[in-house]
């Protein structure tokens, strides 16, 4: 019973996504980069009111009145088991904090016995998250505080930053030359 819900953000329209009814697979701002809204019209779910769509929408509203929900809806983590380590790894990332790929690597190769894992895998797996803002991929950054890597767009990276008062220049955050 695959289903969504549409949802209008601050920063454009969103959709949230089921393969069950009961638990959140996907959450994409719409035309983002891996956005499945984009699928044919044949096989685009069915528009209907869940309840797991009525919990994200209360956290999203939380979220974007800038104040941690403090709560997660129901989540169904998808695809390979290094993507879902690395989004239960995002999903520690506090409220107005950042962290790195390479931070993220370091405990995925520590979790798995591995002597290193590249921050350039963790970057894909980030940026193939598909529960944006939820598992918080726009809190990672580049060792250097390059603000690169979101499917939503750099724009949307920044504003999202903002609304849980992170505050750019005070951090070091910059958008790197080729992607302004």
């Amino acid at each position: 019973m695959s289903c969504c819900m549409k949802y209008d953000s601050p920063l454009g329209t969103m959709t949230m996504y089921s393969e069950d009814g009961e638990k959140l697979y996907a959450l994409w701002f719409d035309r983002q980069k891996y956005d499945r809204s984009l699928m044919d019209e044949a096989e685009q779910p069915v528009e209907r009111e869940m309840p797991v769509f009525l919990r994200t929408k209360e956290w999203l509203d939380l979220y974007f009145e800038g104040r941690d929900p403090g709560f997660l809806p129901p989540l169904e983590l998808t695809g390979s088991d290094f993507r879902r380590m690395v989004s239960r790894e995002m999903l520690k990332i506090p409220f107005g904090q950042t962290t790195t790929y390479g931070r993220i690597a370091e405990t995925v190769a520590e979790k798995t016995g591995k002597d290193r894992v590249s921050a350039q895998a963790v970057g894909g797996a980030v940026g193939h998250n598909p529960l944006t803002i939820i598992v918080p991929c726009h809190r990672v950054v580049g060792k250097n505080g390059s603000l690169t890597g979101y499917a939503g767009g750099i724009d949307k990276k920044i504003k999202l930053l903002q609304n849980e008062g992170v505050d750019l220049a005070d951090r070091g955050l910059f958008v790197p030359e080729n992607l302004r």
